[in-house]
């Protein structure tokens, strides 16, 4: 029972630090690696890909090196920023929850309405512009991902199409009322 509230606790500690679309002390496009070395100690398993031509890292916490309540904690290292590559700056983080961790309306608790909903290969997803995309189980229950990104842009490219409205078009105005002759009566004239 007290692991359950410690549980609790944490997650509502996490959830709170978590409005600027980050998890746990980290913050894609902000922390290093040294950073996320200090505060999980080294990765389960650690790999090296090539993404777009440039050598990234991965780290993968899991088992008893995960945090708490989570199956899987994967870290990646590697952000194009401002034209020059940083290859010791978090890109993504990626968080595979226990069943249960992360419900829907705890999602939505911890991080608001989302900016964007969608079906993807037949399951429930929420795309956050503070930089968040979460991928729920089949019922729609549960979060199976939390992927935590850098901010989204919120105005359009140049040339890219704007945005429709949400707001809608004011009603317009009543027509003025016709000063034209009433229409004749077909009943015969009063003498």
């Amino acid at each position: 029972m007290r692991a359950a509230v410690l549980l609790v606790m944490c997650l509502a500690v996490a959830l709170d630090t978590a409005c600027a679309a980050d998890w746990g002390g980290i913050d894609a496009g902000v922390t290093t690696m040294d950073q996320v070395r200090d505060r999980y100690g080294m990765p389960t398993r650690q790999s090296k890909p090539k993404v777009e031509g440039y050598d990234t890292t991965q780290w993968v916490y899991e088992g008893d090196a995960a945090p708490t309540g989570l199956d899987r904690m994967t870290v990646d290292f590697g952000l194009l920023a401002s034209g020059s590559f940083k290859p010791s700056i978090v890109r993504t983080l990626t968080l595979e929850p226990k069943p249960f961790i992360f419900g829907r309306n705890t999602v939505m608790e911890g991080w608001g309405l989302p900016d964007g909903e969608a079906k993807q290969n037949g399951v429930d997803t929420f795309f956050y512009s503070i930089g968040l995309f979460v991928v729920f189980d089949k019922e729609g229950k549960t979060a199976t991902s939390l992927v935590f990104g850098p901010a989204q842009p919120e105005e359009p490219e140049q040339g890219a199409p704007a945005a429709p409205s949400s707001q809608a078009a004011p009603p317009k105005p009543a027509a003025p009322p016709s000063q034209a002759t009433p229409p004749k009566s077909s009943a015969p004239p009063k003498q």
